[in-house]
């Protein structure tokens, strides 16, 4: 039984690291620079998350290692969602989350995070996903 936690606990700090690093690859950051890509995974997960209804945020979330889906859930209140946020409110609060100043501002760093999401979900789910956004959100959404 200890074998196999441990095994499932190595498997999704794995595939975390896996994701931390596609972000770290597109922005061109080596490792020591770790805790930017985390602050972007986290900033643009709980915007996200707290975008969606509920349930659409809870499917989402089961497709995630479970590493990122304590992230994800971490601080959620799921009675205050969906929060109304258009594309531009969206950006400020990314910047609001993530203090870092990066070639491309906050659209860059969503779009970085999302591209690497995406990669990491279903096709499906991702669709359903873009589906819940307003319109003009919904644009930046690979």
């Amino acid at each position: 039984m200890a074998e196999q936690l441990h095994s499932a606990f190595e498997s999704s700090m794995d595939k975390t690291n896996l994701i931390l690093k596609d972000i770290e690859q597109a922005y061109g950051w080596p490792k020591e620079q770790r805790n930017q890509s985390y602050c972007a995974l986290r900033t643009v997960l709980h915007l996200l998350r707290d975008r969606m209804p509920v349930q659409e945020s809870v499917e989402f979330a089961a497709q995630l290692p479970v590493l990122v889906r304590g992230i994800y859930f971490d601080g959620w209140q799921p009675s205050d969602v969906p929060i109304k946020l258009n594309r531009d409110d969206f950006l400020l609060e990314v910047r609001q989350g993530f203090p870092y100043d990066v070639e491309g501002g906050p659209e860059r760093v969503v779009q970085v995070v999302l591209d690497t999401l995406r990669r990491h979900v279903t096709q499906g789910e991702w669709d359903d996903v873009k589906a819940t956004m307003p319109r003009d959100l919904a644009k930046i959404i690979p």
